[in-house]
C-alpha cells in the first residue's frame, strides 16, 4: 500500500467510478482500475462492487475509506506546511543582536520582516561576538549583526549599515552643554559599562579611544542590564558610550551628545551552509534595505 494506492481508491469511493476517478486525476481508466486490483490484492480482501454503472464500497472497502482519507488529509497538510517553510512564509528565524533595537536599521528590518512574513517566528538573543558566530556555525542561530569590520572564518559577512556613536551624559553635566564631544573632553570622566553584554566590548572601546590620548580610563562595571545603566548615568554614576540606535529610548536625566568622527559598521554575519528559506528571504531584505540607504554591496 502507497501513497499513490490511497489517493485511487479514495478517488474511485468519491465518484463510484473507475473511469470519472481516472478523469478527475488525470490518469488512464486502467491505471485506476489495476492500481485498485493491486491494492485489493496486497489486503487480501475486494474493496469495490463492480457493476456495469460503476464501482461501490464492500465492507471492508467502507473500513478502509475513513482511514484513507485522515491519511490523505494528513499528508497533504504535511506537504503545505513543508511547501510554506520551503518558500519562506512560514518557518524560524533566530537572530543574535549587538545593538539597542530602540530605533535604526535593525528595528526597521525586524518589522518589515515581520510584517512581509507574519508565519516566521522571530527569535532574538543578545550576546557577545563570540557567543554569536558560534551558534551560527552550529546552526543555534541564523544570523547575527555584529559592530566591526572582523572577518569571521566559515561565515558570510556583509556590511549593512553605520551608527554614531553617542556618550550619555547626565543633564546637569558641564558637557550636555555642547552639540558634539571630542574624545580629549571624556578623557579624565568616568565611564560605567554593563556587566553583560555589549559592556565588555564598550569597556575594551573605552580603553583603545582613550589610550589614544595618552590616559588610562577610569572604568567601573555595574552588574545591571542596558536600561538599568542609563538610569546610572542619570543619578551620578558615571558616563557611558552606547550606538546611535539608543538614543531613542528616552530616559529622565540623561541627555546624548554624539562623539565627533565616532562611527560603528554594523555587518550580518550567517553560515553559507544554513539551508533555512526564512533566513534567505531575510539576508535577501536586509541588503534591499541597505542599498536603499546608499549602501554598495
Amino acid at each position: 500500500m502507497n501513497f499513490r494506492h490511497l489517493r485511487y481508491f479514495v478517488a474511485a469511493s468519491e465518484h463510484g467510478s473507475f473511469r470519472k476517478a481516472g478523469a478527475a486525476l488525470g490518469v488512464q481508466e486502467s491505471t485506476i482500475s489495476r492500481r485498485i486490483r493491486d491494492l485489493e490484492d496486497g489486503l487480501g480482501s475486494a474493496l469495490f462492487h463492480r457493476h456495469s454503472g460503476g464501482v461501490c464500497l464492500t465492507v471492508a472497502g467502507q473500513r478502509l475509506l475513513s482511514k484513507a482519507q485522515k491519511v490523505l488529509r494528513y499528508i497533504n497538510e504535511g506537504a503545505e506546511i513543508v511547501d510554506a517553510v520551503g518558500r519562506g512564509t512560514e518557518g524560524q528565524l533566530r537572530v543574535g543582536i549587538f545593538s539597542s533595537l530602540a530605533s535604526g536599521f535593525l528595528q526597521d528590518l525586524l518589522r518589515t520582516f515581520a510584517a512581509e512574513h507574519p508565519g516566521v517566528h522571530v527569535e532574538v538573543a543578545d550576546g557577545n561576538p563570540a557567543e554569536h558566530v558560534a551558534a551560527i556555525r552550529q546552526f543555534r542561530l541564523d544570523i547575527a549583526f555584529l559592530t566591526g569590520t572582523l572577518e569571521w572564518p566559515r561565515c558570510e559577512t556583509t556590511y549593512l549599515w553605520s551608527e554614531r556613536v553617542f556618550v550619555v551624559l547626565p543633564e546637569a553635566h558641564a558637557l550636555a552643554r555642547k552639540e558634539e564631544v571630542k574624545w580629549h573632553d571624556l578623557a579624565h570622566e568616568t565611564f560605567i559599562v554593563s556587566d553583560v553584554p555589549p559592556g565588555q566590548e564598550v569597556h575594551d572601546y573605552l580603553v583603545q579611544r582613550v589610550a589614544d590620548l595618552g590616559h588610562h580610563p577610569k572604568i567601573q562595571a555595574q552588574f545591571v542590564g542596558r536600561d538599568n545603566l542609563l538610569t546610572l548615568v542619570a543619578i551620578g554614576s558615571g558616563l557611558t558610550v552606547t550606538s546611535e540606535a539608543t538614543t531613542a529610548a528616552h530616559v529622565p536625566g540623561i541627555c546624548y551628545r554624539p562623539i565627533i568622527g565616532e562611527v560603528l559598521p554594523f555587518n550580518g554575519v550567517w553560515s553559507p551552509k544554513n539551508d533555512n528559506p526564512a533566513l534567505r528571504r531575510f539576508v535577501s531584505m536586509a541588503k534591499t534595505m541597505a542599498r536603499r540607504q546608499g549602501v554598495d554591496l
